[in-house]
């Protein structure tokens, strides 16, 4: 257990000790940041390279790590706390010198099972948004006090530095859902968030957190949206608590494709989030700065290496070659193996892939969807058979031959459809630079888009750290090597506003 928490001095320290870096002050509590954070969304305990990943960031100057309760189901966290406290006993890293963030409000996973066990012993949480299957929403103080516990445990701290609500929108997107009536669900939210404040203070005079603050996907969002967060009243209920309130962070979405947290002016007084935010002097996170979500489809704001894209025919070919070979599983080697007809149905419904990908290839809208469908459905579910069929005691001598067959077919076909979606995508990612060459000369200076998009948004005033999900080491390095070039922060207002207009 790391006792302490960030301050000043050591932050102050730190990014003397990383020179090359970029820093800015938090808020008013006078903690320097990287302009870059490590984004734990997706990084796990049990994943070795994503350890060495945050170990590297760290060392290299990152200083701000932004996670969550429910990212890996608690492993984020729990790689976090391997990870600083490793460092910290090795006196590589000192834990006044890192902001460590975390977020608070869904249930998935573990927490979705603890909170179906306290339904069934007639004690469930209070104000729980039943969202969806398998996914609750909470921002009662029991539920805040119980998973603050829970996170400090699998961080191994004492103190937590900030502790955000999570999309506590989704209670709004739940009302919407349900049809209530826009006006009572917003007076109803906000009531909540007060509550939650309320409570965020308290655990701040417990000594268990600094300051605390909201993610929320809707403070960018138009003041009409039904899910809109406004930070404006958000802002009024942490005066209306205390002058010396602890409000003092908000974390949200933007990149180059989504503009809306400067060029939205959805404040009453006419400002943007960001522009409210930076005159109350509130730290603001900005997430997913390279992944765009427009209409529905993720885009990657990153090069891809191109590719000659393969004709139409040379992909119906490796089409035809899948589905004959599916049909030899069918005929020849399932039925020489001694497995029931439940299983070889089993086995024939999984390895069926062909057809789908011959009538749905050229659908799938983006390389990012492709890679998306091909890494965590189509091949596992090709890994799953191989896997099942190895086992099997009657394994007769035709099967290792299908096997090793049937897999370089599969990856012939894989690799003629990413071809194609390569080619779009490395069209699209050059489209983009010279959109944000053209919006601010200061933007075009960056080697890569992945760094352009990065440069944008930490050039800007008012954005205080960029949250970049660097789990891989590879990463890391192109985000150093990004903060080790100079940019001046400035209001950026007409470029965003000029880059949003290349895109209507």
């Amino acid at each position: 257990m790391l006792d302490g928490f960030a301050t000043p001095e050591g932050t102050e320290f730190y990014a003397q000790e990383h020179s090359s870096f970029h820093y800015g002050e938090l808020d008013q509590s006078g903690l320097l940041v990287s302009q870059a954070g490590f984004g734990c969304y997706r990084v796990d305990a049990t994943v070795a390279e994503h350890r060495e990943a945050l170990r590297r960031a760290l060392l290299a100057g990152a200083n701000l790590i932004d996670t969550s309760s429910n990212y890996a189901d608690g492993g984020s966290e729990a790689l976090v706390g391997a990870v600083l406290g490793d460092l910290a006993s090795s006196g590589d890293i000192s834990r006044e010198s890192v902001v460590v963030v975390s977020k608070v409000g869904y249930l998935q996973g573990q927490n979705y099972e603890l909170s179906q066990e306290r339904k069934r012993q007639g004690n469930p949480f209070r104000e729980l948004v039943l969202y969806a299957d398998g996914l609750e929403h909470c921002i009662h103080p029991e539920f805040l006090e119980d998973q603050l516990t829970r996170s400090l445990e699998r961080l191994r701290l004492s103190c937590l530095d900030s502790y955000l609500l999570h999309n506590p929108e989704y209670y709004l997107s739940w009302a919407s859902k349900t049809g209530l009536i826009l006006e009572e669900a917003r007076r109803e939210y906000y009531s909540r968030i007060r509550r939650a404040f309320e409570h965020l203070e308290h655990e701040v005079e417990r000594g268990r957190i600094s300051f605390y603050g909201i993610s929320s996907n809707t403070f960018p969002s138009s003041a009409a949206d039904p899910e809109f967060t406004s930070l404006e009243r958000v802002w009024e209920i942490a005066e209306s608590l205390s002058s010396k309130h602890h409000f003092r962070l908000i974390q949200l979405p933007m990149n180059l494709l989504e503009t809306g947290g400067v060029t939205e002016t959805n404040q009453s007084n006419g400002q943007s989030v960001i522009q409210f935010a930076r005159d109350k002097k509130l730290g603001v996170l900005i997430n997913r700065p390279l992944n765009a979500i427009i209409d529905n489809r993720l885009i990657r704001l990153a090069e891809v290496q191109a590719a000659r894209a393969a004709s139409t025919e040379e992909i119906s070919q490796r089409m035809d070659d899948l589905i004959q070979s599916e049909e030899l599983l069918e005929r020849k080697i399932l039925p020489e193996l001694s497995l029931t007809p439940s299983l070889q149905a089993q086995v024939l419904e999984q390895v069926a892939i062909g057809g789908v990908l011959k009538q749905q290839w050229s659908n799938f809208g983006s390389y990012e969807r492709w890679h998306e469908l091909q890494s965590y459905y189509f091949a596992p579910r090709i890994r799953g058979v191989v896997q099942f069929l190895e086992q099997q005691e009657s394994l007769t001598e035709s099967v290792s031959p299908w096997i090793r067959s049937h897999q370089e077919i599969i990856q012939a076909v894989f690799r003629a459809i990413s071809s194609v979606y390569q080619e779009q995508a490395a069209e699209n990612a050059a489209r983009t630079k010279a959109r944000v060459s053209s919006a601010d000369a200061d933007w075009a200076e960056a080697a890569t888009l992945s760094q352009m998009a990065l440069r944008a948004l930490r050039s800007t005033l008012g954005i205080t750290t960029v949250l970049v999900g660097m789990r891989q080491e590879s990463y890391v390095d192109d985000v150093i090597e990004e903060l080790g070039r100079p940019v001046s922060r400035q209001d950026r207002t007409e470029s965003w506003r000029e880059l949003q207009e290349m895109h209507l």
